[in-house]
């Protein structure tokens, strides 16, 4: 296994630290690890694109281990009332018809791996930011006065408009991702 490969597989792994943190309430350290997995995001493409690394199993693995890390966040997230279940939902539902696609698409007869284009990159980008957003604003407003009632209120109300920005950038990516691979629903049995 690869270095890029194994980047992805500790992504993957990080998740559940990840929950124990954000179940919790360790903020800070919710956010740390966040962005330390999202950063292995990064760099195991970065590694696998200039050392021609690049795998059937790493055009599979990284994005789900993505789809892993991004949808426990937003789940986290709507849990603290902090992401409308609408945005899940349609984050959700682009996800599912991806990963939909890339299934007919592998059992098709030439049996074909789609990698991830440019939107499906934004889209990923801009919800790993939007995450370590709310963290670390949550960690943060919330010790510039701990007493106060609504501590976190201006990261809650910018965390939920990024959530709905992140939204219309997952459904674009997702009709991006489906009208760009339409000949494998088209030709699906």
């Amino acid at each position: 296994m690869n270095l890029p490969n194994k980047l992805t597989l500790l992504r993957i792994l990080l998740v559940p630290v990840f929950m124990v943190c954000a179940a919790n309430h360790w903020m800070l350290a919710a956010g740390i690890i966040f962005a330390v997995a999202s950063f292995t995001d990064y760099l195991d493409g970065h590694l696998a694109r200039k050392y021609h690394l690049v795998t059937d199993f790493g055009k599979f693995a990284d994005p789900l281990a993505d789809k892993l890390l991004t949808t426990t966040a937003f789940l986290y997230m709507l849990a603290d009332g902090c992401c409308d279940p609408v945005v899940l939902v349609l984050i959700l539902a682009r996800e599912f018809a991806v990963s939909g696609l890339r299934m007919v698409a592998a059992g098709a007869k030439d049996g074909k791996v789609i990698a991830a284009n440019m939107w499906g990159k934004v889209k990923t980008v801009m919800q790993m930011l939007t995450i370590i957003f709310y963290y670390f604003g949550y960690a943060i407003e919330s010790r510039l006065d701990p007493n106060a009632v609504n501590s976190v209120f201006l990261t809650q109300a910018i965390s939920w408009a990024l959530c709905w920005f992140v939204a219309a950038v997952t459904v674009i990516s997702g009709v991006k991702y489906l009208w760009d691979n339409r000949t494998f629903i088209n030709t699906a049995k």
